[in-house]
């Protein structure tokens, strides 16, 4: 895999404190990390344009780069990145040194080709369950994204990761029965008419009045008036 560009980077004593790595930033530079291959790690400071660059190229963060570090150059892959939360802005990457020799696992992405006949012509929508895929090869030989043609696919067919296309370069670590992507059917919207809404509504329960209540054969006292009986 070839590298897009060769990122420089400026070694710092110490580690990064919040002060630090503000003026760093301020600078135009963000604080970094490089560990691995048995070699001690390193605080350094980069320009957040490359490794934007990098991460948003075709192979993104398995993108392999060498890294000049004061004149020593180590083939190098980012491994974790932070954004501030409010700006976006990249704030802060851990690089690690890859052996090209050795093989290493990765997870890369699933890309579906073509559209399904279960959407073409059975009214179906399209869901992709797996994105990425976890993957074991040596550094030069990973892929950008696994492309796996789905225009055959109706309802009823699942494509599980046993049938993605693959080299003798790749081994696949996700487990060969997991669902990647199937055709399921669409929702039907169901719009609520005034009857159903009416019949949806409870009824309102009858409030019973407080205090007493007149009738015409009551007195003030609620109690019936004895002497219109008499004349009666």
């Amino acid at each position: 895999m070839s590298a897009p560009e060769v990122v420089t980077a400026t070694p710092r004593e110490g580690k990064f404190t919040k002060n630090i790595a503000r003026r760093v930033r301020v600078g135009g530079n963000i604080p970094a990390v490089v560990y691995g291959a048995k070699q001690p790690s390193v605080a350094v400071t980069v320009d957040p344009k490359q490794i934007r660059r990098i991460l948003h190229s075709e192979s993104g963060h398995n993108t392999i780069f060498d890294l000049n570090v004061a004149g020593s150059v180590a083939k190098v892959m980012v491994v974790d990145w932070q954004n501030d939360p409010i700006k976006g802005n990249l704030i802060h990457i851990d690089m690690k040194r890859i052996a090209m020799d050795k093989a290493m696992r990765v997870e890369v992405p699933i890309q579906l080709l073509g559209v399904p006949v279960g959407v073409r012509t059975q009214g179906g929508i399209l869901d992709q369950v797996l994105r990425e895929i976890e993957i074991e090869c040596l550094p030069a030989d990973i892929p950008g994204h696994i492309d796996v043609d789905v225009s055959e696919l109706s309802f009823g067919m699942v494509i599980r990761v046993a049938d993605l296309p693959r080299t003798d370069k790749l081994k696949f670590i996700t487990d060969e029965e997991t669902t990647v992507a199937h055709i399921t059917a669409v929702r039907e919207e169901v719009v609520a008419t005034p009857d159903a809404l009416a019949a949806a509504t409870p009824a309102e329960p009858e409030v019973a009045k407080k205090g007493k209540q007149e009738t015409p054969e009551a007195g003030e006292d609620g109690k019936k008036d004895d002497k219109k009986d008499a004349k009666k």
